[in-house]
């Protein structure tokens, strides 16, 4: 039973001090993925070291790109459509809907469902031909 105590306070330390380690690190604003030199994978940086000017294509956790299914009824978002002080100008694709305001329209595997409604919309959207992206 001490043995078995002695392992468990060692496995301990060694978590905190890793944790100590990890959160001493710099923050790198190069780039969003930046190698870990514990695990050798790759992790996502924080939001707080990116470039202050670029801003997130996210609401809520939802990434604001991709393919999107309308719905009438249980959405991911609820959008109004306006023609100025927009959050997002979207820009409508046939394929490949990779940048931030890219979206295509599925009805089968969405990467996220939204609602078109007239009033407390979770974001603005102005529909656009060219240079989509939060504003």
């Amino acid at each position: 039973m001490d043995k078995d105590l002695k392992i468990a306070m060692v496995v301990i330390s060694i978590i905190l001090l890793i944790a100590l380690f990890e959160d001493s690190k710099p923050m790198l604003n190069s780039s969003s993925m930046t190698p870990s030199k514990t695990t050798g994978k790759t992790k996502e940086t924080s939001q707080a070291s990116k470039h202050s000017s670029e801003k997130s294509c996210y609401h809520n956790g939802i990434e604001l790109k991709g393919k999107v299914q309308f719905v009438d009824s249980f959405p991911d978002l609820k959008i109004k459509y306006v023609s100025s002080f927009a959050d997002i100008h979207v820009e409508f694709v046939s394929s490949f809907p990779d940048d931030c305001g890219q979206w295509q329209e599925v009805s089968s595997f969405p990467d996220f469902k939204v609602q078109v409604v007239d009033s407390f919309p979770d974001i603005e959207v102005k529909k656009v031909n060219s240079f989509p992206g939060m504003q």
